[in-house]
């Protein structure tokens, strides 16, 4: 029971698809800060930690396939550990360093909610302010929901939309500025404040806030008052950045089983800078060290108070539960954070996903102790293992000295689904000529998509960016998209003269508007 609760917890921190209901407070009912803290382990120890937690990642890294990782620790306010692992690209010998550069991924958001916390610490805005008192062309579905949200609620994950609202639509090419306007159609999927549900949309309104008050990009304030403060001078906010970097990470992904490197100017891999404040920061483990002793200092770095002791509380509190049902280790969202009830104390952390990299920051504020690790596979999940490995050696515990042994059982089903991915079976045949379907439809809101066809197969070029969705028969005038058994579907309307009419596309939430449906019209010839 133990091993499978543990496998549970890794999996949801990994995917960030967990529910629950709001958290009113800003405290847990447990009185953690009147706990003593245990001793910090004297130098000798850290190194046998350290020793055995290394001997843990190479081991974690052959298991699961990764090519490269990176690993700082922080106490204090000193950085005591760097070290790279394995190599930069699978299949070659150049070596991840602690100056490699990754993709940080949902990290990001801690430092989107740190800029609204130097906006809050000079006097223009607050937390309860209401965010059309300040961006007037904000505005959800529902009319009272746009008046009553917050800018605590722009980074709470508690919208009322359904996890992950919009991602279909940043994989399609939008802009930012279009990412934005969309969530005024998108429908709510529970009450406003009643569930917890991930999203990246609203921290875009975050960032247009702190741009609005500033009259400067979100990009030129993160450089201008976190990344030049802290000498995070090997960070940056843009793919050019990152591409053009001498020492960066490879992208990977996991295809039938096998890692393999993606080209680093693939279009499917912008989509993190279109939606930048929720995940487009790139860095590596030397600068993410200081930004976590920020994050672990009140605030501070070498002098400096960049935020204050009152916006570091108010961010790193709990404001959404994330689950229910375990009674132990519950999880909470606070603001570009997750807060998580721990032995001996509560950590704070938050994972990061790329379509090629992972990452996981965590700290424990009452030891003062704290953790950054990046990989350059997309889907890692060891990140997340690795983190609760290392806090229980240095705290003495064993909650989490199973978790490799019950993290291998995930491995059975991915390898099932694997195989399942990789083999044939007869599909079935589409009821009239492909001919019939192809060609251009509009929808009001998301534009024109076109239906053409290439070697036998139906395709959909979707967006700006021109999306390819392939289309698979499944029987009638109805086609599975992207492979059988995603619960996406196209539905063809065709006319007494043997065209198509219209296309409704379901399931999935691809394009995210109108709840799960959304019905396109064939344009004129």
């Amino acid at each position: 029971m133990q091993k499978i609760r543990i496998v549970i917890y890794i999996i949801l921190i990994s995917v960030f698809i967990l529910s629950g209901y709001v958290f009113w407070t800003s405290s847990l009912g447990n009185d953690y800060s009147s706990r003593s803290l245990s001793s910090e382990p004297d130098e000798g120890r850290l190194k046998e930690i350290l020793q055995d937690f290394e001997h843990d990642t190479e081991k974690g890294m052959k298991d699961w396939q990764v090519p490269g990782m990176a690993v700082a620790v922080v106490q204090r306010n000193e950085t005591v550990y760097l070290k790279g692992f394995g190599v930069r690209k699978i299949n070659t010998n150049d070596p991840v360093t602690p100056h490699t550069i990754f993709q940080i991924g949902s990290t990001t958001k801690g430092f989107t909610a740190a800029l609204v916390g130097m906006l809050v610490d000079e006097g223009s805005v607050k937390w309860d302010d209401k965010v059309v008192d300040h961006l007037q062309e904000f505005q959800m579905y529902d009319p009272w929901v746009t008046h009553e949200f917050t800018v605590t609620d722009l980074m709470a994950m508690r919208s009322g939309l359904a996890t992950g609202s919009g991602e279909g639509l940043c994989s399609m090419g939008y802009n930012r500025s279009f990412l934005m306007h969309s969530l005024r159609y998108m429908q709510p999927e529970t009450s406003f404040r009643s569930a917890y549900a991930y999203q990246n949309l609203p921290f875009l309104w975050a960032a247009a806030l702190v741009e609005n008050k500033t009259g400067k990009s979100w990009e030129e304030n993160i450089q201008k008052r976190i990344f030049r403060p802290l000498n995070m001078s090997n960070s940056s906010t843009d793919q050019r950045a990152f591409q053009q970097a001498t020492d960066v990470a490879y992208l990977h992904v996991k295809k039938n089983g096998n890692i393999t490197a993606m080209p680093m100017d693939q279009s499917s891999a912008d989509w993190v800078y279109t939606v930048g404040p929720a995940g487009g920061i790139n860095s590596n483990i030397e600068d993410m060290a200081k930004w976590l002793c920020l994050q672990m200092n009140n605030g501070s770095y070498e002098s400096q108070q960049l935020l204050s002791e009152n916006s570091i509380r108010y961010i790193q509190s709990p404001r959404t539960i994330m689950n229910t049902v375990a009674k132990k280790n519950n999880a909470y969202y606070c603001l570009g954070w997750m807060y998580m009830e721990a032995c001996p104390y509560p950590v704070i952390f938050h994972a990061g996903g790329t379509r090629g990299h992972s990452a996981m920051v965590a700290f424990v504020p009452q030891a003062k102790i704290g953790i950054v690790i990046l990989s350059n596979v997309y889907g890692d999940v060891l990140p997340n293992y690795l983190m609760f490995r290392f806090l229980d050696l240095y705290f003495g515990n064993n909650a989490w000295e199973d978790a490799l042994e019950a993290l291998a059982l995930t491995k059975a089903p991915r390898a099932q689904a694997d195989a399942s991915a990789s083999e044939k079976t007869d599909s079935p045949r589409a009821a009239r000529p492909l001919e019939t379907y192809t060609g251009s439809y509009s929808n009001q809101t998301l534009g024109i998509i076109n239906i053409l066809q290439s070697n036998g197969t139906l395709i959909i070029y979707a967006g700006p960016g021109r999306l390819n969705i392939p289309l698979l028969p499944t029987g009638g005038d109805n086609f599975s998209l992207f492979k059988k058994g995603t619960g996406r579907v196209a539905s063809f309307r065709v006319s007494d003269k043997g065209k198509s009419e219209s296309v409704e596309i379901e399931g999935g939430r691809l394009f995210d508007l109108f709840g799960d449906r959304v019905l396109f019209w064939r344009t004129a010839d």
